[in-house]
C-alpha cells in the first residue's frame, strides 16, 4: 500500500511540476514570444482553463479500471508536453497548455480517490495528502529546477525534462501499479448522481473561490519579486524553493490536522491565506517580509488541497473518480479566475499591491461559501474530523 501511493505521487510530481513551471519563467517567455506580461500570465490561464475540462476525460473514461485509466492520463500528459516544448508560437503554447491539463485534473481526480480506497476510512486525508506530496514537491523542487534549467537552456528544455519524467512516472504507474481485481464499470447515472444536489455544487465554488485567491497573486509573483522587492533573477530560484517548502510542511500538517478536525483545518487555512495575502499586499518592498510571507503562502494555499479534496468526497457522499476529478476541476476554475483576476487588475492598475488585495479579497469570499457549504452538509457527511 505504501508503495502504491508513492508511486501515485511520483506521477502527481511529473504533473505538478508542468503545472507552475511557467509561473518561474513568466519575464523568459514574454521576451522571446514577444508578448507582455499580463499577456504571458495566460499560459496559467490557459492550463487553468484545460483543468476545468478535465471531468469530461474522465467521463469518456469512466469504464475503463483505475490502472489503465492512469497510464492513458500520463501518456496524454507526456506529449502535450513535448508538444509545448516544440511551440512555434505564443498560440500554440497556449493551446498545447489548454490540451495538457485535460489529463491533470482527471490524474488527480482517479489518483486521489484510488489512494482513499487503500486505507481506512480514518486515514483517507492523510493518504490523499500523500499523494498531493508530490504535487507540493514539484513546487520545493520542480519549479526551482525548472525555472534553473530554462534560464540556463531556455524554456522548452524545461518543459523537454518535464516530459522525461512524466515518461518515467508512467512506466512506474506500468510496473508497481496492481492491476485492477475486481472491476464493476460503474453505471454513468450512478456516477453523475452526486451532481444533482446543489449543496455539492456550493462545495465546489468554495474548492473554487477560496484556493483561485491565491493564484491571483502566484501567477505574478516572478515580476513582483523583481520588480518590487527588488531581487535579482537569479534570486527568483531560491525564493520558490522558500514557498515550496511551505508547500511540504502545509500539505503534510494540514493531512494530519483534517483527520482530526476537516471544517476547522479548512476555515483556519483560509483565513491565514487571507492574512499572508494582505501582508504581500503591504509589505511587497521590503525583502525581510516577503521571505516568510512566501512560506506561509505556500504552506495555507496548498494546506488546503488536503481538506477541500477531502469534503467534497465526503460531502458528496460518493468516492466516484469523477466526483473526485469534479473538485480537481474547481481548483482549475479557481486558477483561471484568480489568474484573469490578477490579470485584469494589473493591467488597469499597474500595482502588484492592488493584485494582492484583489487576491484576499477572493479568498475572504471562499471562506464565507466554505462556511456556507459546511454548515448545510449532513453531520453524517463531515462527522469524521468535523
Amino acid at each position: 500500500m505504501p508503495l502504491a501511493l508513492l508511486v501515485l505521487a511520483a506521477g502527481a510530481f511529473a504533473i505538478g511540476s508542468t503545472e507552475f513551471l511557467t509561473n518561474g519563467l513568466l519575464s523568459q517567455l514574454s521576451a522571446e514570444l514577444g508578448v507582455s506580461i499580463p499577456q504571458a500570465g495566460l499560459v496559467t490561464t490557459a492550463y487553468a482553463i484545460g483543468q476545468m475540462c478535465g471531468p469530461l476525460l474522465a467521463l469518456a473514461l469512466l469504464r475503463m479500471p483505475t490502472k489503465r485509466v492512469l497510464l492513458v492520463l500520463l501518456a496524454l500528459f507526456s506529449v502535450g508536453n513535448l508538444l509545448a516544448a516544440l511551440s512555434p508560437t505564443f498560440g500554440f503554447l497556449l493551446a498545447s497548455r489548454f490540451a495538457t491539463a485535460w489529463s491533470h485534473t482527471a490524474f488527480f481526480g482517479v489518483a486521489s480517490v484510488a489512494a482513499s480506497q487503500l486505507v481506512p476510512a480514518t486515514r483517507q486525508a492523510s493518504a490523499i495528502a500523500l499523494v498531493f506530496s508530490g504535487l507540493t514537491l514539484a513546487m520545493l523542487l520542480g519549479m526551482p529546477l525548472g525555472t534553473l534549467v530554462g534560464q540556463a537552456w531556455g524554456w522548452r528544455a524545461a518543459f523537454l525534462i518535464v516530459t522525461a519524467i512524466s515518461v518515467a512516472s508512467l512506466a512506474g504507474i506500468a510496473t508497481l501499479i496492481p492491476r485492477d481485481r475486481e472491476f464493476a464499470p460503474p453505471s454513468l447515472r450512478e456516477s453523475l448522481r452526486p451532481f444533482a444536489r446543489l449543496r455539492l455544487w456550493v462545495a465546489l465554488g468554495a474548492t473554487a473561490i477560496g484556493f483561485g485567491g491565491l493564484f491571483a497573486s502566484f501567477t505574478f509573483i516572478e515580476p513582483l519579486l523583481t520588480g518590487v522587492t527588488g531581487f535579482a533573477s537569479q534570486d527568483v530560484i531560491w525564493l520558490l524553493g522558500i514557498y515550496g517548502a511551505g508547500l511540504v510542511v502545509g500539505n503534510w500538517a494540514a493531512g494530519k490536522a483534517a483527520d482530526r478536525a476537516l471544517v476547522p483545518t479548512t476555515i483556519t487555512l483560509l483565513i491565514a491565506l487571507t492574512l499572508a495575502l494582505l501582508g504581500l499586499a503591504w509589505g511587497a518592498a521590503t525583502p525581510a517580509a516577503v521571505i516568510p510571507l512566501l512560506f506561509v503562502l505556500g504552506a495555507c494555499g496548498f494546506g488546503l488541497l488536503t481538506p477541500l479534496q477531502t469534503f467534497v468526497l465526503r460531502f458528496a457522499g460518493s468516492a466516484s473518480p469523477l466526483v473526485g476529478t469534479a473538485n480537481t476541476a474547481a481548483l482549475g476554475a479557481g486558477i483561471t479566475i484568480g489568474s484573469l483576476l490578477g490579470g485584469i487588475v494589473l493591467a488597469a492598475s499597474h500595482s502588484y499591491s492592488a493584485v494582492n488585495l484583489a487576491a484576499a479579497g477572493m479568498t475572504l469570499i471562499g471562506l464565507v461559501v466554505y462556511v456556507v457549504a459546511a454548515s448545510t452538509a449532513r453531520p453524517a457527511a463531515v462527522s469524521r474530523g468535523s
